[in-house]
């Protein structure tokens, strides 16, 4: 459904900085931890993870660096600056109040009887 593209589009900053702000994450690992949170609901294609990863890197809310194993390929492990966690707070409360304003108008009392 071309609307839950969008509301998942406009919030796939917001998902990324709580995910990472658990710990230190790589890239896949990111976005299979918001796919099992979401009971797959939210499924992020690394065509749109992976430009929201180096977006936020660039403003400064994650830092990336590169984790290399022996015998495994080099992977970028992200974590949350001290930025990161102020503008996670500044986005969750901006949420709290997009919600309640969203519950506010359509669970009235009119919406309620029309139902």
């Amino acid at each position: 459904m071309a609307d839950d593209r969008d509301l998942l589009r406009g919030n796939i900053p917001t998902l990324i900085l709580a995910v990472v702000s658990e710990g230190p994450l790589h890239g896949l690992a990111i976005a299979r931890e918001i796919n099992q949170r979401s009971n797959k609901a939210l499924e992020l294609k690394q065509g749109t993870l992976y430009p929201a990863l180096h977006a936020l890197e660039r403003d400064g809310w994650i830092c990336g660096e590169w984790e290399i194993l022996e015998g495994e390929r080099p992977r970028k492990i992200y974590t949350l600056t001290p930025d990161g966690t102020a503008e996670l707070e500044r986005r969750m409360r901006a949420w709290d109040q997009f919600t309640a304003a969203m519950e506010r108008v359509t669970r009235s009392k009119r919406h309620e009887q029309t139902a």
